[in-house]
């Protein structure tokens, strides 16, 4: 993948966003952003995509354990749909279970007490997504 690529992580209350380096090949987090609805979260998605300059923009997609779209898979799927209303950049779905468990697993190897483990993940969780994208995509 050659440029930039902006992950999202969606969940109930906030969404972590994570970008790509310009050779697309390495994953850092870029910020979290609240939860407000669907359209308003779509736009703003596709704003930072627009600012990053960004050539693709991938949304995790949870499985469940037989590989299944769930309930929070398919707010995923209409995520992408509404960001896709509003760039022209393509939006990819891509398989985030246990990124968020990644994430802490992450924290706590960096030696994070538990109070900060706890703490919002939702950036990390991004990258981890992103990066997972990423490596598939070499």
């Amino acid at each position: 993948m050659n440029g930039r690529v902006l992950g999202v992580d969606p969940g109930e209350k906030r969404l972590g966003i994570a970008i790509s380096d310009p050779s697309g090949t390495i994953a850092g987090p870029l910020t979290v952003v609240k939860h407000v609805a669907r359209a308003v979260d779509a736009a703003r998605i596709a704003r930072l995509a627009a600012e990053q300059g960004a050539v693709l923009i991938v949304v995790g997609q949870p499985l469940d354990a037989e590989g299944e779209v769930g309930p929070q898979g398919r707010k995923s799927l209409r995520l992408a749909e509404a960001i896709r209303s509003c760039t022209d950049l393509p939006v990819e779905l891509w398989d985030e279970s246990g990124s968020t468990q990644a994430a802490i697993e992450a924290r706590r190897a960096m030696g994070a007490k538990r109070k900060k483990r706890s703490g919002h993940l939702d950036d990390l969780a991004a990258t981890f997504l992103l990066q997972a994208w990423l490596d598939q995509h070499e």
